[in-house]
C-alpha cells in the first residue's frame, strides 16, 4: 500500500504519512522501521501493546496535519480514490468513502447493510457506509471528535456532523483482501458495535456548542 500510495500522491500533491503499529506479532514493526530510515515523510507510532482501532486512529490523528486520512493496510482501499476525495473537500471538513462494489463474501455484506440500517435510525444520520475506512477530515475538526472512548472509530462521520461539520460521501473502490487477517465477523462485533453506537447516540444529547457571538479577536471592529 505505501509504495502505490507514493506513485498516486507523489505526482499530485506534498504529503506524509503516520503509521500505527499496534503491537501486532506479524512482523510489521520491522517494515515500518525501514520505511521510517528510508522516507523522511513517514512517521511512527509504535504502541506497547494493543489498545484498539480507536486508539490507534486516535494516535495518527494526534500526528496529523492539515488534512488527515485513514485507511487500513489490508490492500482492501485504493490509494488512487484518493485524488478525487481531495478534489471533492471544497469547504467541507471530511469527505468518506463508501463501497460501490463490495468484494466480500455474502454475510459480511449482509451483516454490513443491516448495521447501517441499525446505524442510521438510531443515530438519526445517514452514512452509505460506516465500515468504509477511506476517509479524509480536517484534522482541526477530526480532533474535537471524542475518541478516548474505544469504539468510537465507527462513527466518526456520525459524531463530526453532531458537532456540525460538513461530511461529504464519495464512491470508492474496494478490493479483495490481499494481506493481514480479518479480526471482524458477525459474531464478535455485532452486540459490542451496538453498544458503542447507542454510547454515540448519548454523546448527541451531551453535545453543547458555545453561543458566542462576538469573539475577543473581533472586539476591535466593534
Amino acid at each position: 500500500m505505501y509504495q502505490h500510495g507514493c506513485e498516486v500522491l507523489d505526482e499530485w500533491t506534498r504529503w506524509g504519512l503516520v503509521l500505527v503499529d499496534e503491537g501486532s506479532p506479524d512482523g510489521s514493526t520491522g517494515v515500518t522501521k525501514g520505511l521510517y530510515r528510508d522516507d523522511p515523510r513517514v512517521r511512527c507510532v509504535f504502541f506497547a501493546r494493543s489498545c484498539g482501532q480507536t486508539s490507534s486512529m486516535r494516535a495518527g490523528i494526534e500526528r496529523g496535519r492539515a488534512v488527515h486520512g485513514a485507511a487500513h493496510a489490508d490492500m482492501q482501499n485504493d490509494p488512487a480514490d484518493l485524488p478525487k476525495m481531495l478534489r471533492l473537500f471544497g469547504d467541507a471538513d471530511a469527505v468518506v468513502g463508501w463501497r460501490m462494489k463490495r468484494n466480500d463474501d455474502f454475510g459480511r455484506r449482509a451483516s454490513s447493510k443491516i448495521a447501517n440500517a441499525i446505524h442510521n435510525k438510531l443515530s438519526h444520520d445517514q452514512i452509505r457506509d460506516t465500515g468504509c475506512s477511506l476517509e479524509l477530515f480536517r484534522t482541526a475538526a477530526i480532533r474535537q471528535v471524542p475518541l478516548h472512548v474505544e469504539g468510537m472509530h465507527r462513527f466518526m462521520p456520525t459524531l463530526m456532523r453532531y458537532l456540525g461539520f460538513k461530511v461529504l460521501e464519495h464512491p470508492v473502490s474496494h478490493h479483495l483482501r490481499r494481506a493481514g487477517v480479518s479480526k471482524y465477523a458477525v459474531a464478535n462485533r455485532a452486540l459490542r458495535a451496538l453498544r458503542d453506537l447507542l454510547a454515540a447516540r448519548w454523546m448527541r444529547t451531551r453535545i453543547r456548542r458555545l453561543p458566542i457571538v462576538v469573539g475577543e479577536a473581533d472586539l476591535s471592529h466593534c
